[in-house]
């Protein structure tokens, strides 16, 4: 038979706690090395596009860019349609690219702007470098138009 007293078992719910606490939340903050990704945009109205909007066009996707509501805490958008995707796999799939290509591009996004990235359907065939180029190309493209206005 095993008998454990009340404190002998506190003490050892303390030490599995204090275990998982360093596991989990102390050693991923030591591990992480890359830039914080940003907040994303959640509401509908967010999402709707304006004219003072700028634009930047490549065969994978659309960039739309304006200045963020909230100062200091930008965000980015996806859209990945049904119409444009009629399988889900293909969904989640452009998502999961323009995501790891927006991860990789993180520091020539302005901390200003609002990006809503739309997918078109040749970002399937699209490998990794090819959409890696296209993005950093596009968010050159907003920069000089950015200064122009």
């Amino acid at each position: 038979m095993f008998f454990c007293t009340i404190k002998r078992c506190e003490k050892k719910i303390k030490a599995m706690f204090h275990q998982l606490l360093l596991f989990y939340l102390i050693i991923p903050i030591f591990w992480y090395d890359g830039p914080i990704m940003r907040d994303t945009i959640k509401k509908h109205s967010d999402f709707a596009m304006d004219d003072t909007d700028q634009l930047a066009r490549s065969a994978g996707f659309l960039i739309r860019a304006r200045p963020t509501i909230f100062p200091n805490d930008a965000r980015y958008g996806l859209i990945v349609t049904k119409r444009t995707f009629r399988h889900a796999v293909d969904r989640n799939r452009a998502k999961r690219l323009l995501r790891a290509w927006l991860h990789h591009c993180e520091r020539a996004l302005d901390p200003a702007k609002d990006y809503v990235f739309i997918a078109r359907p040749t970002i399937l065939t699209w490998t990794r470098n090819d959409g890696i180029g296209a993005m950093k190309k596009a968010l050159r493209y907003l920069q000089k138009t950015d200064v122009k206005h």
